[in-house]
C-alpha cells in the first residue's frame, strides 16, 4: 500500500530548509515543505496566524490527493487552523495543538517564553520576535557544527502569528498524532504530553526540541508509523 504524501511545516523562527535530514530519511515519500508568512528576513513585511494557514492550505491544494501534515512547535497552530483538503491525518511534534479560541499564548496567560527577544507594537499585538540562546534551547543533542548552522538561519518572528485565536481545530475532524520530545527545553515534556491527551495516538523520542536534526532516522521511522496507521 502506497503512503500518502507528507507535508512538513516548519516553527517559529525557520524556513523549509530545516526538514532536508529528515526527508533525506524518507526517500520513497513524497515530502512536501511550506515556509510560512510569518517568518522572514524583514519584520514590517510577515504574516499571521491566518497567512500561514492560508499557505499550508494551497500546499494542499498543490497535493490534491490524501496527506499527512506534520506541524512542529508554533507550526502545530496553523496547522490547526488549516482546512481539511485531502488531510488523513495531522501529526504534531513537540508542537502546539489547541482549541478554538485559543492563541499560542493562552497556556502563558500572555506572557512570552523568557527566550523569546520581543519587538512589541499596537499594545503587544503585533511586532516581532527572535530567539535567545537558540543553541541551548532549540538544538540541544544536535551536533554542534549544524546546530551553530541552523542558529544562523533563523529570522524574526511575527507577534500575530502567536496572539491570534484559532477559529478551527483540523484534530476535531480528522486522526491525530501526538510526538512527545522528551528532552525539548523550549516546549517542556510535560507541557506536551498535556496537549498530547487530546491526540489518537502519542508517541514520545528521546530528543530535544529539534529531532529532525539530531535523530532524523529515528524521527522517520516514527512518522512513517504513523502515516500507516
Amino acid at each position: 500500500m502506497s503512503l500518502p504524501a507528507l507535508l512538513l511545516v516548519h516553527g517559529a523562527w525557520h524556513d523549509s530548509a530545516v526538514w532536508q535530514p529528515l526527508a533525506e530519511c524518507l526517500p520513497d515519500v513524497d515530502v512536501r515543505t511550506v515556509r510560512l508568512a510569518s517568518t522572514g528576513e524583514d519584520p514590517a513585511l510577515l504574516g499571521d496566524l491566518y497567512a500561514d494557514s492560508a499557505r499550508i492550505e494551497a500546499v494542499l491544494r498543490e497535493i490534491g490527493g490524501p496527506t499527512v501534515v506534520l506541524g512542529h512547535s508554533y507550526g502545530g497552530a496553523p496547522v490547526s487552523q488549516t482546512a481539511g483538503h485531502g488531510i488523513v491525518r495531522v501529526i504534531y511534534l513537540a508542537a502546539m495543538m489547541q482549541d478554538v479560541g485559543d492563541t499560542v499564548l493562552t497556556p502563558t496567560g500572555g506572557v512570552h517564553p523568557p527566550y523569546w527577544d520581543v519587538h512589541a507594537e499596537d499594545g503587544g499585538l503585533r511586532g516581532h520576535f527572535g530567539v535567545t540562546g537558540p543553541v541551548e534551547v532549540l538544538y540541544n543533542g544536535v551536533d554542534p557544527q549544524r546546530a551553530a548552522a541552523a542558529a544562523a538561519s533563523l529570522r524574526p518572528q511575527s507577534l500575530a502569528s502567536v496572539t491570534q485565536p484559532l477559529t478551527r481545530a483540523v484534530w476535531h475532524d480528522v486522526p491525530s498524532s501526538y510526538i512527545v520530545c522528551a528532552q525539548d527545553r523550549a516546549i517542556p515534556a510535560a507541557f506536551q504530553h498535556s496537549m498530547a491527551r487530546q491526540a489518537d495516538r502519542v508517541r514520545v523520542l528521546d530528543s530535544g526540541h529539534s529531532p529532525f536534526l539530531s535523530h532524523p532516522a529515528e524521527l522517520a521511522r516514527l512518522i512513517r508509523e504513523e502515516m500507516a496507521v
